[in-house]
């Protein structure tokens, strides 16, 4: 997966709950992705944002899939709980 396919995804999904390589301050539950050197980190915030469930990857794509299982189950989640 690109970065342009996963924008996508997000878009027609209607995925929320994201930040996006650090493009704000982590909030409460957010799913994350971040990019150090040639590394992939994704991680999820629990309500202290605090990092959980963090995983590293050396493809982009690989970090992206999981980055995007990640946010449709949270969307499935929060459809549940409403």
């Amino acid at each position: 997966m690109t970065e342009l396919e996963a924008i996508q995804i997000i878009k027609d999904e209607n995925l929320q709950n994201y930040n996006w390589f650090d493009n704000h301050e982590l909030q409460p539950n957010e799913v994350e992705i971040t990019k150090q050197e040639n590394v992939w980190t994704v991680a999820t915030a629990d309500e202290r944002t605090t990092r959980i469930s963090k995983m590293s990857y050396k493809s982009e794509s690989e970090a992206l899939n999981d980055f995007i299982e990640r946010l449709r189950a949270d969307k499935v989640l929060n459809q549940y709980y409403k």
